[in-house]
């Protein structure tokens, strides 16, 4: 992965993704919160955007592109142009934008958009597929990946927002991330724990109906061995790698904590991570922020 060196005045933003995915959504809630934002810049100029910034005369301090598939320029050298940022000491930061084909292709249809990539002789599917590969290597080496399958507008600008306001060159952001495997793996998650094996509350009458954020769950649940053994086990599998992560320059780590539904099991034992670490929030590596999400609760 391409070195990402420091320059405290200044942050510089690289959004990219797939088409629909919510790059226009990120870029403006990042213009919001004072980056100026150039929408669909060719690659090859990135470096010379990025110098600009470091002069003395300039009035901008904190800059956001998107780079998608729009532009023929999109599969120059990105790696160069990225080793040219990191020559001129412009920390950077890319954030990838996906959702899944079938998200893609509503969200076409409903917007009645033409994709960038599709014409007479290719389909919206296959214009999809091509426009992923085009991105595989901007995907590889990118910070962060937020998929918005699920993920509402309002709930896009709300990550934007919060890890934007949270962006430490030593911190880490700890996503922990309650789901139901029923309704599918999430495609962001660096770490994925089953905890299907535990006793379930869904099976309990008087407890179907709630959900893990619901004080009779939480009771039921704590009090299950099995269920205090695997929150010790996943806790300590976290803080053990941790350090190690945070070495790396890692800016974020999703740990996706699964159950069948996604609304008893997952749901506390993501809650309960979240309150450990938020008491571990300082290490020696460096410093770390938390945040917790159900992906099957509409709260």
């Amino acid at each position: 992965m391409v070195s990402k060196k420091k320059r405290d005045s200044i942050k510089f933003f690289i959004v990219s993704g797939t088409s629909g995915s919510g790059k226009s959504i990120a870029l403006q809630v990042l213009e919001d919160l004072g980056f100026y934002c150039i929408d669909n810049l060719p690659a090859s100029l990135m470096p010379a955007m990025a110098e600009r910034l470091t002069t003395d005369n300039t009035a901008v301090k904190n800059c956001a592109i998107s780079i998608d598939s729009r532009n023929q320029d999109f599969i120059g050298d990105l790696e160069g142009n990225f080793k040219s940022l990191s020559e001129l000491d412009i920390e950077f930061h890319i954030v990838f934008l996906d959702a899944e084909d079938t998200t893609l292709l509503k969200r076409f249809s409903e917007t009645r958009r033409r994709h960038p990539l599709s014409d007479q002789d290719t389909s919206l599917i296959e214009a999809i597929a091509k426009e992923r590969h085009l991105l595989s290597h901007i995907s590889d080496i990118a910070d962060q990946h937020i998929n918005t399958t699920k993920t509402t507008p309002h709930e896009l600008r709300s990550i934007i927002r919060h890890q934007t306001a949270t962006m430490d060159d030593q911190s880490l952001t700890l996503l922990f991330y309650s789901f139901g495997f029923k309704h599918g793996n999430p495609n962001d998650a660096d770490f994925i724990f089953d905890v299907r094996c535990l006793p379930n509350p869904f099976w309990q009458a008087e407890l179907k109906n709630l959900t893990g954020l619901d004080a009779p769950v939480q009771k039921f649940l704590a009090e299950q061995p099995l269920c205090i053994d695997m929150f010790t086990d996943i806790r300590d599998f976290v803080q053990r790698w941790l350090p190690s992560f945070i070495d790396d320059n890692r800016n974020y780590m999703t740990i996706a904590i699964g159950c069948t539904g996604g609304k008893h099991r997952s749901v506390y034992l993501a809650n309960e991570l979240q309150k450990y670490f938020v008491k571990e929030s300082i290490l020696p590596q460096g410093k770390i922020q938390t945040q917790v999400r159900h992906r099957e609760i509409v709260l």
